[in-house]
């Protein structure tokens, strides 16, 4: 049988013993530190001498890092699948992805029935796997949102929910010695575990001829199914049989295996240490290098093997076979588990045709020019949280830089600091907090710095410090044309400046330099009022708070949220933010004329280190919105009377269920207009409308409010409006950034935000 060229892999097969339960805990550790890629554990619950193997693998992945746990293999009969399903992704998400599913349709019918199962026969046993195992894919399969409902002869589920989806592709490999459960192998499994002491000659032949005709029937590919062995033997110093001699011997006995009956996974059992360490320094290294050698010599193809089920849901117009081999590995299709922890953004939902996480600028770059090549849409995304941003699409390529998220402090005297793309504002403020530093930047931690660091960045400093991109120094980034670059005031001024505003249009951003400004502990205000019954009812709150933000102090930043009415008549408008002090006296003192804005209903203020201000509320989940957000956005220097009156009409109308005012003003205006290419320098506030399309928010919008806007903030206008365009930036720089990008991205690689013509 043909070698199916999947990389070697070795692990141990350990005894779950509770005479000395450190005993498998440490055998673990040690297989860790030796560098196995596997620990395993027999699996016999109805066996008193041994300790549970799921509580063993719970423990063993808590205290390891690196090494990949399994059952070897779970006892099918006694484990609900369901249950298992959830119970397995659980263990998979809180390891990072380090839990296989090993399982067997359960032997020792006796000895489960007496444990209070049924007692079925070894027929019976395998049919209920096969439907376990639908039951667990199911469960796993979060990208379908019907309830899960398949009504089998053994196991059944009625409307299970669906989830939480695994961290990785978790492997199904089955222990089967027996044509029929080969033959489900080959149908739905994802690895074949027999153990060698109990093959005869020609069975890992036969087997496989079944296993492969299976897969072939079922629509698979053969090498879908990883083949693993379990094995044992002694070290001597002279060879008496097979796995019986030195270590050449074992290499000379091993390398068959692999080249001639596909076995790709070696898990050796054995509880003594210094077996398991001389497999792993004398053995391990010395039979990678026979099969790397064989592999050439036979021209074996060893790339990733996508399964039947992922090709089917590719999209037309990406040439998947072209994707660079240093990003196949981790590339992500609509097929795949992880599919559904990357195809959605904070608002939007998305079905891209590939996602493609990079490591590092080298990767992006090859990215990018694998992008260039393929039909339509390019997204780029680092956090996933823009609203603007189409940092996801539909049957596109998605270029995603989450990974580039290190934060590293260059110079103390300086505060300066690179901070990767990829990076979340909540990570940053916890990596400036012990210097007592910070960095303005939006108003949550989960935003990317990417996003945020090429549009602007209103942050709860910005009347104190500025905006994002003003405390920015330096940018790596990947151009249109695939060069890696740095932008600063003294190399390519002019991207420096595009990329300080219009970011998306001109490349990949990889990493920034900023200089950070001091931090500290802040204050923390949270304020709801009753505009409703106010003085001037909410245009007047509206008026107000305007003008009370104007004359604050710099220190002092706050934004101010409300929507529709809460019942009838009540309107119930927030009022939150910083005042960069860790003085109470002075925090009350700033917040006392806000205070007054209308009748309180509720009121939360407290002295809190900024990192944790910026971390509240951050969910670790995967972005899961669905459809298209539909915001409006505005720039304004004074909240006039009529403009107030105007915004209230809006409300009143229902037209916006979320609707923000963020303050400027203060250092952002100090910055000159034309320093950098955001929009107006001059604006107090930045306002953004959400509601639903085709509402009537477009029509009152455009009529009503924006003529008495001065610009726009880029990260929040959805509107694919081309004229939103001439409104996103003043003329001069509407002017010079058409040039710019007709110097770097003539061809209009980066078009899935505010695209430049």
């Amino acid at each position: 049988m043909p070698d199916y060229g999947h990389p070697l892999r070795f692990g141990t097969f350990l005894t779950p013993t509770n005479a000395a339960p450190e005993q498998p805990v440490a055998l673990a550790q040690l297989s860790e530190s030796l560098g196995y890629d596997l620990a395993t554990f027999q699996d016999h619950p109805y066996q008193p001498a041994f300790l549970d193997t799921w509580t063993l693998i719970s423990w063993v992945l808590a205290e390891t890092e690196t090494i990949h746990v399994s059952g070897n293999v779970l006892n099918g009969q006694m484990r609900q699948p369901a249950m298992l399903a959830r119970s397995a992704a659980s263990l998979d998400l809180l390891s990072h992805g380090r839990f296989e599913l090993g399982l067997g349709a359960g032997g020792f019918s006796d000895a489960v029935a007496a444990m209070g199962m049924p007692l079925r026969t070894a027929g019976e046993a395998v049919s209920a796997l096969d439907e376990a195992i639908d039951i667990i894919r199911g469960i796993w399969d979060v990208s379908e949102r019907r309830p899960l409902r398949i009504a089998g002869e053994y196991h059944h589920v009625d409307g299970a929910k669906r989830g939480p989806a695994p961290a990785h592709d978790i492997p199904i490999w089955l222990g089967a010695m027996k044509p029929r459960m080969q033959r489900l192998i080959g149908r739905k499994a994802d690895g074949w575990l027999p153990t060698y002491l109990y093959l005869q000659p020609g069975d890992l032949a036969r087997g496989n001829e079944i296993i492969d005709a299976a897969a072939a029937g079922a629509g698979r590919d053969p090498r879908e199914v990883r083949r693993l062995l379990n094995i044992g033997g002694s070290f001597l110093p002279e060879r008496r049989d097979t796995l019986q001699g030195p270590p050449s011997s074992w290499v000379h006995d091993l390398l068959p295996l692999v080249v001639e009956d596909g076995v790709s996974t070696f898990i050796l059992a054995s509880d003594d240490p210094s077996t398991i360490q001389n497999f792993a320094l004398d053995v391990i290294p010395l039979l990678r290098d026979a099969v790397e050698e064989a592999r050439a010599g036979a021209g074996t193809s060893t790339g990733r093997v996508r399964p039947a089920a992922a090709l089917a849901r590719r999209r037309s117009g990406i040439d998947y076979d072209a994707v660079p081999a240093s990003l196949a590995e981790a590339a992500i299709e609509p097929g795949d588990v992880r599919y559904a922890t990357v195809r959605n953004t904070y608002l939007r939902g998305g079905s891209p045709g590939l996602v493609l996480p990079v490591r590092d600028a080298e990767q992006a770059a090859e990215a990018l020019g694998f992008a260039r090549a393929q039909a339509g849409p390019l997204s780029l995304r680092s956090g996933g949280h823009g609203i603007s941003g189409r940092s996801t699409n539909d049957g596109g390529i998605v270029i995603d830089v989450s990974a580039l998220n290190a934060i590293e402090v260059l110079d103390e005297a300086t505060r300066r600091v690179r901070v990767g793309a990829g990076a979340r504002w909540m990570d940053v403020a916890a990596a400036l907090e012990p210097h007592g530093w910070a960095l303005t930047s939006g108003d949550y931690g989960g935003v990317g710095v990417g996003g945020l660091a090429t549009a602007g960045g209103i942050g709860w400093f910005a009347r104190e410090h500025g905006l994002t991109i003003d405390r920015l120094r330096r940018v790596e980034l990947v151009t249109a044309d695939g060069r890696l670059l740095g932008a600063s005031e003294d190399e390519n001024p002019d991207l420096f400046w595009a990329m300080r505003g219009a970011g998306a249009n001109f490349g990949i951003a990889t990493s920034f330099e900023f200089e950070a400004h001091e931090g500290g502990d802040v204050g923390w205000a949270q304020l709801a009022f009753d505009a409703s019954a106010a003085p001037g009812g909410p245009a007047g709150v509206l008026e107000t708070f305007g003008r009370l933000m104007e004359a604050a102090p710099r220190d002092t930043t706050l934004s101010l949220l409300t929507g529709g009415r809460s019942g009838s008549e009540q309107r119930i408008v927030q009022v939150f933010g910083v005042v960069h002090s860790d003085d109470p006296d002075t925090v009350v003192a700033r917040l006392r004329p806000f205070a007054e804005l209308g009748p309180l209903v509720q009121q939360s203020v407290q002295i809190a280190p900024y990192a944790s201000v910026m971390s509240q509320n951050v969910s670790p989940a995967p972005h899961q919105g669905q459809g298209e957000p539909h915001a409006r956005s505005g720039l304004i220097e004074h909240l006039s009377a009529d403009w107030a009156q105007r915004a209230t009409e809006l409300l009143d109308r229902g037209l916006s269920y979320f609707f923000q005012l963020r303050s400027v003003g203060g250092a952002v205006a100090d910055v000159p207009q034309d320093a950098t290419a955001y929009s107006t320098r001059s604006a107090n506030f930045s306002v953004v409308a959400l509601g639903a399309p085709g509402r009537g928010l477009d029509e009152y919008w455009d009529a009503e409010l924006l003529p008495l806007y001065d610009g726009m903030y880029i990260s929040f206008e959805t509107s694919r409006d081309v004229a939103r365009i001439e409104r996103a930036w003043p003329a001069a720089t509407l002017a010079r950034l058409r040039t710019l990008k007709g110097e770097w991205d003539p061809q209009g690689v980066f078009r899935d935000n505010f695209a430049l013509r």
